[in-house]
């Protein structure tokens, strides 16, 4: 099943075209990975999905729903959660807190303003299963600002875990992280995103190849490429514009 489709979507900040008629499926419970180079447009790609920016012309449908019109929270309330570059909680809230207003809304507490969170123990008990998924349950009480940084974007995704989305877009998970701490992450966006679908821009290319199943190639706002790893390894068009010696040299 389709989950999320584009149709010629184009965006344009003034008289600069940045994506320029994208046509992409998502297919539900599929990990795909959108690469390309610095100015592809890919962020301003997920921005278009997630609802941060509005597209000059075209159609995204999110489980059959056009979305390009909706705000972000209203998109979120779909089933769609996405991480960002620069990694976004709330740093003065502790590590166990953070999930916990992940979890109001799914668990319909939302804006109860006379329920004593304290007091609500199968949220609780929730909150910390979350913690214990991502490997932050000994750090609860810690405030999420002063965790390490693979430990923020262990959060960041434990915060969409605990929206309960069904689509994860993640916005290079990895960038800045040590080899030994990119690879537990990949681990952990292995697990916590089994039987959900994942989206995920990413410039490592051996994690790209690693964990996706399909991949799409983004060069000047336009696809030019959308297939298997092997298949896009193997694509002279991939290689000129982009990978080179990495894929011809793997």
């Amino acid at each position: 099943m389709t989950l999320l489709s584009l149709r010629q979507v184009h965006k344009n900040f003034g008289e600069t075209a940045i994506i320029r008629g994208v046509d992409l499926n998502i297919e539900a419970g599929e990990r795909h990975a959108i690469i390309g180079p610095n100015g592809a447009g890919k962020s301003t790609l997920f921005h278009l999905i997630s609802g941060l920016h509005h597209v000059s012309s075209g159609e995204i449908r999110f489980k059959g729903e056009e979305i390009q019109d909706k705000p972000p929270y209203e998109i979120s309330r779909l089933g769609m959660a996405r991480s960002f570059q620069v990694t976004n909680i709330f740093a003065r809230l502790n590590v166990f807190e953070n999930i916990r207003c992940a979890l109001l809304w799914p668990e319909g507490l939302r804006y109860s303003f006379w329920h004593l969170l304290g007091r609500q123990d199968p949220l609780n008990e929730k909150t910390l299963a979350v913690l214990e998924q991502i490997g932050l349950a000994d750090k609860m009480h810690y405030p999420a600002g002063e965790l390490a940084y693979a430990q923020q974007r262990a959060l960041e995704l434990g915060i969409a875990i605990a929206s309960g989305a069904e689509m994860i877009l993640l916005d290079e998970p990895v960038a800045g992280m040590s080899h030994s701490e990119a690879e537990q992450a990949v681990d952990l966006i292995r697990r916590v995103t089994q039987d959900k679908t994942l989206i995920m821009v990413e410039h490592d290319m051996n994690i790209v190849f690693e964990v996706a199943d399909r991949i799409s190639v983004l060069v000047y706002g336009e696809i030019i490429a959308s297939d298997t790893p092997a298949a896009i390894r193997a694509n002279p068009k991939v290689q000129e514009a982009y990978l080179g010696e990495v894929v011809s040299g793997a």
